[in-house]
């Protein structure tokens, strides 16, 4: 049964929160905040019990009110329910039938002895209440409150979301092109299938940036204005475009609850293209508030990534006996990736033109200046000018720039550091000697590290 919460609003800086247990409410009372933080953490907390029972929440919102604030202070009662009225007796149609029997020491608790407005928040639609009385049974409670208050519904249907049984229609944008496999003997074009089913969901980390055979985009496909053909939804006029646009965004999509979820849990779905070939959906940011749903295509076979294994073994991570991420969620049951970044994961160094030679020099340049305040970052772009002229095989750029260094220390100021001298020898003559290329000083990975000097004190001490 679904849990029934009644909350009570008032003119001062508490609210009451309301549950129904079994012939008795359960009352608590939680400070509020401007945004109402408060209130939707305990709509959120709420337990179940047995049977819902509207006149004992009522009679305890009554008690409460009048012990908290008396009979004079304006109050407004959120009821939140489902529907449901109850069965038997304490039943809200038990109660609406015995009110006119009563003594007045067991009255009906509404009208309530305080100036109040009643809102019930209906979480079902209005077709599912006028189905049954339920609809006529809240109406009776809005007028026993001398008709203050007003009753809300949820619009449109409730349903239950199976992600084995969800389906859309889309569009893939550019059209897949077959594919025709080299090593058999009579190749035979593989075309996709027209359903593609997804069979799991996998993290982003795991699969990387896979190599992949083509990338397409991937559009729902709208109804026209008439809602019962498949069509790009173009209207005629403003007005049934407006009209049409607006029913569209009514009309749930399994293709935006996916991209969405995609995007938020940080994964991609794999997804059966067809016999022994798989491909996967993933969200693609292409700005900063725009994304779209994605869809790579893998090479055929059984195994198209090899960290993973076979696509046909893999499984659930309920089915383990514990979880392969472990608690903490710090490892992976894939074999780990590399240490060392690839070079589409960090920023390169290209010197396609002139400017961007010119922009590494001048900005080792400018640290050298600043010295000793930026020496590790004038060792890190040391570093990396090093290492990309000895990829290249520039090494007279190496010469040049030790050549700039020695320079720069003959123009240093009267008032410079003693530590920026010995630094910018040390760096001049390190590079000499990766210029040669044939000392241990030339290897790709040596990196040039600070000269250790005995300048460590304050720079009063220092001067």
């Amino acid at each position: 049964m679904f849990g029934l919460v009644l909350k009570v609003k008032v003119c001062s800086p508490v609210a009451i929160r309301m549950k129904d247990a079994v012939f008795q409410a359960v009352h608590s009372e939680i400070d509020r905040s401007p945004e109402n933080s408060e209130e939707i953490e305990a709509l959120s907390n709420m337990d179940d019990y047995d049977k819902t029972c509207l006149e004992s929440a009522l009679v305890g919102v009554c008690n409460i009110v009048q012990q908290e604030w008396g009979g004079a202070i304006p109050c407004q009662v959120v009821l939140v329910t489902d529907g449901c009225l109850g069965i038997g007796r304490g039943s809200l149609r038990h109660s609406l039938a015995t009110q006119n029997q009563r003594s007045e020491s067991n009255r009906f608790p509404l009208p309530f002895p305080f100036p109040s407005k009643l809102y019930v928040m209906c979480m079902a639609n209005l077709e599912e209440l006028q189905s049954t009385d339920s609809l006529e049974c809240l109406e009776r409670l809005i007028d026993l409150n001398n008709g203050e208050g007003q009753i809300f519904t949820i619009d449109g249907p409730l349903c239950l979301k199976n992600c084995g049984h969800l389906t859309a229609d889309v569009q893939v944008f550019p059209r897949p092109e077959p594919f025709v496999i080299d090593e058999e003997i009579d190749p035979i074009p593989k075309v996709i299938n027209t359903d593609l089913e997804i069979v799991g969901f996998i993290d982003i980390a795991d699969i990387s940036s896979p190599p992949v055979l083509s990338r397409h985009l991937v559009l729902p496909i709208a109804l026209n204005k008439e809602g019962d053909e498949v069509g790009t939804g173009i209207t005629d006029d403003n007005e049934d475009e407006n009209s049409a646009n607006q029913i569209a965004g009514k009309i749930p999509n399994f293709c935006v609850l996916l991209h969405g979820s995609l995007k938020v849990e940080g994964m991609v779905a794999i997804v059966q293209l067809g016999p022994e070939w798989h491909g996967m959906l993933y969200s693609q940011a292409d700005s900063k508030k725009k994304s779209n749903l994605m869809m790579s295509l893998f090479e055929p076979g059984p195994e198209p990534l090899p960290w993973l294994g076979k696509m046909a073994q893999l499984g659930p991570i309920s089915d383990a006996k514990e979880n392969p991420y472990g608690e903490d969620d710090n490892k992976s049951p894939f074999p780990l990736q590399p240490k060392n970044k690839r070079s589409y994961a960090q920023n390169v160094t290209v010197w396609i033109k002139p400017s961007g030679l010119q922009t590494d020099v001048q900005k080792i340049l400018r640290n050298a200046r600043k010295l000793p305040e930026k020496t590790q970052t004038f060792y890190k772009e040391l570093n990396r000018l090093r290492k990309a002229a000895l990829a290249f095989g520039f090494l007279d750029l190496l010469k040049g720039v030790a050549d700039m260094l020695e320079r720069e220390c003959t123009l240093l100021p009267d008032t410079a550091h003693p530590d920026a001298a010995f630094q910018l020898t040390h760096a001049a003559q390190q590079l000499k000697l990766a210029s040669t290329g044939t000392s241990e000083y030339a290897a790709y990975d040596h990196n040039i590290t600070p000269l250790h000097t005995d300048f460590s004190g304050s720079s009063t001490e220092r001067l």
